[in-house]
C-alpha cells in the first residue's frame, strides 16, 4: 500500500524544546509546593517536567530533546537529575533572562532543517495523544509556525470554575495551549517577535496594533475578526506563514501557573487514575 499524506507527516523528523525556567523563589507554584523550582514541582506525585518528558517520549514523534532550564543554580543542587539528562541524551541549556530569550538561544543550536515542537515544563497534563494530534495537524499545513488552541467552552465544560485567558474571535473564544511548532527554519523568527511582545508587555496595544494593524484591532474589538483572518493578518505582517491546530483535548489548555491550576491538575489526574484502575479491574 502506498504511503499517504498522514504517513509522510508521521515520519517527519521533529525535535522538541521544553522551556523549564521559572520566576525564581517568588514563583507562586514553587512557594506553594516547596519544590526547588516550578518545573520540579510534583503534580499527582510526579514532577511536572518528568510528565512532559514522558509525554514527548511516549508520542514516538520526537527525535532529539532540548531543555532551556531549570536554571544552572537549581541544577547545581540536582546532580542526579543532571546525570539523568546526560544518560538520556537530552541537550540542557541554562535559562536566559526571559522565555523568549531562552527559546531564541536554544533554537539557534538546533539544526535548521529540523521541525521543532516547543512547550513548557508546567504543561502537567500533556500526554502522547495530545502531542501526536498537534504534530499531525501542524505538519500537514503549508505554514512556517503553528500554534495549538482549544475552544474555551470545551475547557469550561471539562474544568468548571477554572479561569483561563481566551482570545475572543468571531468564530469563538480560544485558549492557548503552550504548544508551538516551528515547521520551517523561517518560522523561528517568530521567537524574535515574542521577545518584542515581552519588552512591550506594559503596552499591549502597541504590540497588537503593530502585528495586526489598527483595522484588524477594531474588527477584533467589534467581535468581527475570525481566527483565519487573524492568522492571515499576522502572516502578512510578520512575514511568516502562521497556522493553528484546534485540539479536542481540553486538558491541553491547562498550564500550572498558580496554586489553583495545581489543584485542578491534581483533581484531573486523580480522576484519570481512578478510571484507569476501574478499567483494569
Amino acid at each position: 500500500m502506498a504511503d499517504g499524506p498522514h504517513s509522510a507527516v508521521a515520519t517527519t523528523p521533529v525535535d522538541a524544546l521544553i522551556l523549564a525556567a521559572d520566576r525564581g523563589p517568588d514563583d507562586a507554584v514553587t512557594a506553594f509546593t516547596g519544590a526547588p523550582c516550578k518545573a520540579l514541582a510534583p503534580v499527582g506525585g510526579i514532577v511536572m517536567l518528568d510528565r512532559v518528558l514522558a509525554a514527548l517520549q511516549q508520542s514516538q514523534r520526537i527525535e532529539s530533546l532540548y531543555l532551556a532550564g531549570p536554571s544552572r543554580q537549581v541544577m547545581a543542587t540536582q546532580p542526579a537529575r543532571m546525570a539523568q539528562f546526560a544518560r538520556a541524551g537530552y541537550h540542557w541549556f541554562d535559562s536566559a533572562e526571559s522565555p523568549s530569550a531562552s527559546a531564541t538561544r536554544v533554537l539557534e543550536r538546533i539544526p535548521a532543517d529540523r521541525a521543532v515542537l516547543l512547550t513548557t515544563a508546567d504543561h502537567a497534563l500533556l500526554n502522547a495523544r495530545i502531542v501526536a494530534d498537534f504534530l499531525d495537524g501542524a505538519l500537514a499545513q503549508p505554514v512556517d509556525v503553528v500554534v495549538g488552541l482549544v475552544r474555551l467552552p470545551d475547557v469550561q465544560a471539562r474544568f468548571p470554575g477554572m479561569r483561563r485567558t481566551a482570545t475572543r474571535l468571531a468564530d469563538g473564544p480560544f485558549c492557548g495551549c503552550n504548544l508551538f511548532a516551528f515547521t520551517t527554519h523561517e518560522g523561528r523568527q517568530l521567537a524574535r517577535f515574542w521577545r518584542r511582545v515581552e519588552r512591550e508587555r506594559k503596552k499591549p496595544w502597541r504590540v497588537i496594533s503593530g502585528a495586526l494593524g489598527w483595522r484588524a484591532v477594531v474588527r477584533y474589538l467589534l467581535g468581527r475578526l475570525t481566527l483565519d483572518q487573524a492568522l492571515g493578518r499576522l502572516s502578512r505582517r510578520l512575514g511568516v506563514r502562521v497556522g493553528a491546530v484546534i485540539l479536542e483535548h481540553p486538558e491541553a489548555a491547562v498550564d500550572v501557573d498558580k496554586p489553583d491550576d495545581w489543584r485542578f491538575a491534581e483533581a484531573f489526574l486523580r480522576e484519570r487514575e481512578q478510571i484507569e484502575t476501574a478499567h483494569v479491574c
